[in-house]
């Protein structure tokens, strides 16, 4: 017990003296702070002052003090100079806190914009930045004026330099400055890479739950330890340097225990060895650590049990030492300096300088910072299209060269250095990243060496490169030499080109792009070569170079890919690899997956599990439920996994010791609660029973049992009550077995009761835990089972609002949409503009406006000045028909989509503000000036992920109410599979145009049959001219306008994603069902296998063999008609078939399918394109195409079997063999219908002769009333013969091309039959039929025959036999089969082939009762 309370007694102790130190480096740095703005130039000798050059003796940098009048008032360059720059030396480190610049006295000479650069040695520089976004500082307007600028993080430097940007118009470059601030105090070491401080405890160990790490770094690496500690049980914490990356590697728990539970590791930054300070901070509570670099941080939890690091003996700093081996490290060391280390509030560095017993050195530690040499000093190649460093070789010698120089870029291409001279040079470059030497020789002759390995990965790269003799070689950062033999060395070399060539050289031929990065530490022949000669012009030449400084920049820190894109960068910008992560675009900003079932079922998918992402573009991730479509409403189903826990059984339980049952879901409650809001109603069954188990004590209503909400908070009510009352169902409906109480189980029966019920309450749901504690009597019990979490319907689909007053907006709270902002609406107007949104900020702003009838623009503003995005319409936009619109802006693009339009993009700078800092309300419909007020509808408005409530608003504002009046508007598609709702005078009409199916709802799929060798190919162009690619609903004698733009379709897909729709019936293997292919060698193959299995090909990079996937092994060539639903995201590959299977797979690429060259359905014949780039398999299934049907077939925007019947006669679409419009649905329900059929006259074959034994009379009876029937038969026989003729002669007449051009059914732009037996309306003067009482129009005017009271025309007169016994159409003219089994007359004399079997041989049935069409 002693031994325990001083442990405590010593961490106690330990605990307060690092509290003391605290509080005494955080006052005495707060006095600095508060103090820290003291002039710092005044005092400063002349010398301290330098720069690029000077324009006379009188304008000396030295008289560049503020307010001074010395010489001619101030400091200016030479007018060429061309990098001109004023330089001052602090003489010791100093905290610079302002500055402040001024013009040269009594001149036109000023700077208005500079740059602040700063050093420790005057060597190595870095740009100072007042934010993240832009490092350029506003100068003066005048010559006395004196503009101050007070640093948001005050500067650690000895050295400033002023580089003037921009200067007065009427004068020149003149300046005068002061620095503000006050001396730097710190504690500093220098390690030289075999060095470390050791900080031994007091005890044998030491065990913490809270640590604090503080420390400023310089390195000259790129690799070091920094902190490392461990303990016997197997935990570490170890901060080290990792190819210039800051990594944190910590771990808590016992090793043996817990094996690898709890590992983790975690980086930040980059670039972190450029010779510049520093910050880093590592705290930790428990499991949550936070890793800060120079102000920016991650966060991470470690996984594993234990919350506390346990250390033996000691920590080290700057490397981690090998007991009983003194001079040996586990690692590399750091090399470089750190500055005020504190661990816990412990000063290491102090305790260091004074010797103090807690510190050992291991090697040499010194308390000054040694400084890089001269040679060091970098240069910055900045064009990648200009940029060169000429250097010569004096005296020229023979050839021979030696070649030594570190380099760092982040490009996979660039020119490293060319040699000038004779007819034998070396090329040295970087190709994908790797590196190539060439040597050409005399007589074409060439030698190589290349080194695989990654050069562009913004590391510093030594190389080394020799040509002695007849031998080059070379060498990679110290590793191994390659060398190569050349056959002539007679050549001299008169100078090396450095990063590219001139641009009229006809010395130097760059194979590549110049290289844009970094080069230091030039040796030619073992002499260094001094670039400050170079930039004086005392030595070679040079083009678009920054000297004494490298400007290479981690374009990943921060990191804009969001949601867990991975970023990658070269130079100039960054890129965001998304894959995996279910989002999409240039930040990953957009989600791949709809936002609820009900939008799935808008897009008529069936039931089945699905990922839906109900906030969009924010911040939690997609989950995945199972969306239950029934015919009234869609539910969404989130379950848990207690699913398996139903009716579980509770006994010996009481309110002091209860049972507890934790439900955790299958997705996060952050989601769940998204879900919940979104949706119109969400419920949870608590199925519970009871036995002598009570849920509420009898005497004072205390509580025996209960449940927890979401937020933990509980709950008393049960399923069916309402929150607040501790009543259960049969209380509200009255009907409980003991009306004295509120529920069943209180009348603590020994029976089993129940108080089953739904709990509905959407702020309380969804239930977390289950709490019963009256179990524990003799003979009591309890039983219940928690259904999963269900919801239905979407507020936000139709969400609405209608503006009728002028002036009138809805107000919400300001858009937080500093990095990126993706707004979505719909919106319909008879205005000719009209603002639809607009937030304002201080100086920048964001806004959504209608400019005129046909033009909507996104424009915003972050500090670099208006950015105007614009997208025309072709044809009005304010024709009372929804319209949808897209603005995005992020740190790569900006971007504006209108319906279906091209999308207009916008790139952003890559340099400059990037932060959109608003901070008024947002005005949805209007602005704040309240001028061009939107007048109309908006709907479905959705920021960031976030939809807003309009409606609700709209409720309290004046001007607007909710709602929005038309067919069109509501949450409930009335328009079905892609197709759009139109509003017209007397209701609403679908525009079927991007949808793969037909009819008046878009809802008729459309259907051919696919005979032995048939096939349709549609050619890609680019761009692809319009084509007509609608259906009848486009033709009504509503004169809607003709959306061209929207109805175009491109070679070029923008980006990695396709999807893929049809459904198909088949018997036959093996089979093409569809083939897309690309003019880079990539194809996309939808095959069925010998054994029926569906195969999907990928094949996204040329160079590798394509990918194949198999979602289902087992035969579909079953006669049965399939659906094939297939999506591709990147990487992420999903595919449906029918309702049972439901697959996801990662490619190994997410290369777009760029340059789309052709699609095929059916069978590749010899003159298919692309045929060269497909592999064995597929092109076996491909030369054996499809025999079967094919149905609503959609490839991302186009639909390949409309196209070819709308669109016959075009080059762009190839048709082989017979396209028979078909009904593959029919099919497959004729084929199941038949086999029945069949199965059940074999059946009823012997029933049949057992009630031959038992019916003789009705069978007799039978025989007489057939004997009659035959005998009017025979006697109209000659009749129908007859009219047979005539039917016949007039058929003939109509296939006449004279008829044929007056027949509307036959008119090549419409391409599908009329009639109501082909669910078209005939005729175009009429574009819908008539006659609303019958759907269909009466009388031959219409284009019909007469008969309404069988809804079909009847009579003898249009060619078809009359009465209701026959109520259908005769003729094959009308596709219908003939034969007593399908309910038709059989025989000739009718016009009808006579009994035909449709499950027979599938293609003669669809010849025999289809028409055909050749196109």
């Amino acid at each position: 017990m002693s031994a325990v309370l001083a442990k405590m007694s010593s961490r106690g102790a330990s605990w307060l003296y690092s509290f003391s130190v605290f509080v005494v480096c955080f006052c005495v740095s707060t006095h600095a702070a508060n103090n820290c703005n003291g002039p710092l130039l005044s005092v400063l000798p002349q010398s301290s002052f330098k720069s690029s050059s000077t324009s006379s003796n009188n304008q000396l940098p030295h008289f560049a003090k503020l307010n001074r009048r010395e010489g001619q008032g101030g400091w200016a360059p030479e007018r060429s100079d061309r990098q001109p720059w004023l330089q001052l030396d602090l003489r010791e480190k100093m905290e610079v806190t302002a500055i402040a610049t001024q013009g040269r006295s009594g001149s036109s000479d000023w700077v208005t914009s500079y740059m602040l650069l700063f050093s420790d040695c005057g060597l190595a520089w870095k740009h100072y930045g007042q934010d993240e976004d832009t490092r350029a500082f506003p100068g003066n307007t005048n010559s006395e004026g004196v503009v101050l600028q007070k640093l948001i993080h005050s500067i650690t430097a000895r050295f400033l330099r002023f580089v003037p940007l921009d200067w007065s118009s009427i004068g020149w470059i003149g300046l005068r400055v002061e620095a503000y601030g006050c001396v730097h105090k710190s504690d500093v070491a220098d390690f030289n890479g075999r060095s470390a401080l050791l900080y031994r405890f007091n005890q044998k160990s030491q065990s913490t739950v809270k640590d604090v790490i503080s420390l400023r770094f310089k390195s000259h690496g790129a690799y070091g330890v920094l902190v490392h500690g461990e303990g016997h049980r197997g935990d570490y914490l170890t901060l080290e340097l990792y190819q210039g990356t800051l990594v944190l590697h910590l771990n808590l728990d016992d090793a043996k225990r817990y094996p690898g539970s709890g590992n983790v590791s975690v980086g930040i930054g980059s670039l972190l060895d450029d010779e510049l300070w520093h910050s880093v901070l590592v705290k930790r509570s428990n499991k949550q650590v936070n890793l800060t670099v120079d102000g920016h941080t991650r966060h991470l939890s470690t996984t594993g049990v234990e919350g506390s690091l346990e250390v033996d003996y000691e920590l080290s700093f700057g490397g981690i030492p090998i007991p009983g081996k003194p001079g040996s490290f586990l690692r590399k060391n750091f090399h470089g300096c750190i500055e005020n280390l504190y661990y816990n509030g412990v000063n290491i560095i102090n305790l260091a300088k004074r010797r103090k017993l807690q510190i050992h050195s291991v090697g040499n530690v010194t308390f000054s910072c040694s400084e890089a040499q001269p040679q060091m000093a970098s240069s910055t190649f900045q064009s990648s299209s200009s940029s060169y460093l000429y250097v010569p070789l004096e005296p020229p010698g023979l050839w021979g060269l030696e070649v030594h120089f570190h380099f760092r870029t982040w490009n996979q291409e660039g020119l490293l250095f060319y040699t000038n001279g004779g007819s034998q040079h070396l090329v040295f470059y970087i190709s994908s990243g790797q590196l190539h030497l060439i040597v050409h020789g005399s007589s074409e002759q060439k030698t190589n060496i290349s080194i695989d390995l990654d050069v562009s990965d913004g590391l510093w790269h030594s190389v080394g490169l020799s040509c002695r003799g007849l031998k080059v070689s070379l060498v990679l950062d110290n590793g191994p030499t390659s060398a190569v033999d050349v056959q002539r060395h007679e050549d001299s070399v008169n100078g090396v080109f450095f990063g590219g060539c001139p641009q009229y050289s006809a010395g130097c031929k760059n194979p590549t792009v110049s290289f844009q990065g970094c080069i230091r530490h030039i040796v030619l022949n073992n002499q260094p070569i001094n670039l400050t000669h170079v930039q004086q012009g005392l030595l070679g030449n040079h083009s678009k170079l920054k000297f004494d400084v490298c400007g290479i920049r981690d374009r990943c820190l921060p990191n804009f890919c969001e949601h867990d894109g991975r970023c990658t960068q070269s130079w100039d910008t960054f890129y965001c690899d998304c894959s995996g992560t279910g989002y999409t675009g240039e930040t990953c900003h957009n989600s791949i997956y709809e936002a609820s079932c009900e939008a799935h079922r808008q897009m008529e998918s069936k039931s089945g599990y699905f990922y839906i992402d109900p906030d969009g573009s924010g911040p939690q991730k997609a989950m995945l439920v199972y969306c239950n479509m029934t015919e009234d409403v869609v539910w969404t189903v989130v379950g848990h996994i207690n699913s398996g826990y139903v009716n579980q059984r509770v006994t010996g339980s009481t309110p002091q010791k209860p049972y507890i049952m934790r439900f955790n879901y299958t997705a996060s409650l952050e989601q769940l609660r998204t879900l919940i809001g979104r949706s119109k109603h969400c419920q949870q069954e608590v199925v519970y029973s009871c036995r002598k188990s009570r849920l509420f004590n009898t005497w004072d209503g205390t509580p025996l049992s209960w449940w927890l909400d979401w937020s933990g908070g509980k709950q008393t009510y049960w399923g069916g009550s309402e929150p607040a009352v501790q009543q259960c169902s049969c209380s509200l409906a009255e009907n409980c077995i003991d009306m004295n109480y509120f529920c069943n189980c209180d009348a603590d029966s020994h029976s089993w009761v129940n108080d089953t019920g739904s709990l509905s309450y959407k702020d309380h749901l969804p239930l977390t835990e289950i709490v019963i504690g009256d179990t524990n009597r003799s003979g009591s019990a309890a039983v219940f089972s928690v259904s999963s979490l269900q919801c239905s319907g979407d507020r936000f689909l139709g969400n609405a609002a209608s503006f009728y007053a002028g002036s009138s907006s809805l107000l919400f709270r300001t858009f937080e949409a500093e990095l990126s902002a993706d707004i979505s609406l719909y919106f319909k107007t008879t205005a000719s503009f009209g603002v639809l949104l607009e937030n304002l900020g201080p100086t920048d702003f964001i806004s959504l406006k209608m400019i005129s009838p046909s033009a909507v623009t996104f424009t915003f503003d972050v500090g670099n000045g208006p950015v105007v995005l614009t997208v025309t319409s072709p044809v009005a936009l304010n024709d009372r028909q929804w319209h949808y619109v897209r603005a995005e802006r992020n740190r790569k693009e900006a971007s504006l989509q209108v319906d279906r339009l091209p999308l207009n993009t916008l790139e952003a700078p890559s340099e400059g503000h990037y932060r959109l800092q608003l901070k008024s309300q947002l005005f949805v419909g209007g602005s704040a000036s309240r001028e061009s007020s939107f007048l109309g509808c908006i709907r479905a408005l959705s920021l960031n992920g976030v939809t807003l409530d309009l409606e609700e608003r709209a409720k309290l504002t004046p001007g607007v109410t909710p709602g929005c009046p038309g067919h069109c508007s509501g949450s409930a598609s009335v328009c079905h599979n892609r197709g759009r709702c139109l509003e017209n005078n007397s209701g609403y009409v679908c525009d079927c145009t991007h949808s793969a199916y037909a009819g008046p709802q878009c809802k008729k799929e459309v259907s051919m049959s696919f005979e032995r060798g048939s096939s349709v190919t549609f050619s890609f162009q680019m761009p692809f001219p319009v084509i007509r690619n609608r259906d009848r609903a486009s033709q009504s004698p509503i004169r809607q306008p003709v959306r061209s733009p929207s109805s175009a379709i491109y070679a070029h897909n923008s980006e990695s994603r396709e999807n893929v729709a049809f459904s198909f019936l088949t018997t036959h293997t093996p089979a093409m069902l569809l083939c897309v292919s690309t003019y880079h060698q990539q194809y996309l193959a939808i095959i069925l296998a010998n054994n029926g299995s569906l195969q999907i090909w990928y094949r996204l990079n040329r160079e590798r063999r394509a990918e194949v996937f198999v979602p289902k092994a087992f035969n579909l060539a079953d006669g049965q008609l399939h659906r094939v639903q297939m999506h591709r995201e990147g990487r992420d590959l999903n595919v449906q078939i029918d309702k049972d299977t439901d697959q996801k797979y990662n490619l190994s690429s997410d290369t777009k399918m760029n340059t789309l060259r052709s699609l095929t359905l059916g069978k590749l014949t010899s003159t298919s394109a692309g045929l060269a780039d497909l592999d064995e398999e597929v092109l076996w299934a491909g030369s054996r195409g499809f025999i079967g049907c094919l149905s609503s077939v959609q490839f991302n925007h186009l639909t390949p079997l409309k196209a070819a019947i709308l669109n016959r006669g075009s080059s762009l679409v190839r048709v082989l063999g017979n396209l028979v419009e078909s009904n593959c649905g029919a099919l497959a329900d004729s084929t199941t219908s038949q086999s029945i059929s069949d199965h059940s006259e074999r059946g009823d074959s012997g029933r049949d002769r057992l009630e031959k034994t038992t019916q003789s009379d009705s069978a007799v009876i039978g025989g007489l009333v057939a004997a009659v029937v035959l005998v009017v038969l025979c006697a109209a026989a000659p009749t129908s013969c007859f009219l047979y003729r005539r039917c016949s002669h007039a058929h003939t007449q109509e296939k006449s091309p004279a008829s044929q051009k007056k027949d509307p059914r036959h008119s090549p732009e419409h391409g599908y039959p009329a009639g109501p037996d082909h669910g078209y309306p005939a005729g175009p003067e009429h574009g819908y039929p008539a006659g609303l009482e019958h759907g269909y129009p009466a009388g031959l005017e219409h284009g019909y025959p007469a008969g309404l009271e069988h809804g079909y025309p009847a009579g003898l007169e249009h060619g078809y036999p009359a009465g209701p016994e026959h109520v259908y159409h005769a003729g094959l003219e009308h596709g219908y089969t003939a034969g007593p089994e399908h309910g038709y007359p059989a025989g000739p004399e009718h016009g009808y082939p006579a009994g035909l079997k449709m499950n027979q041989d599938l293609h003669s049935s669809v010849r025999h009762s289809r028409k055909e069409y050749y196109i």
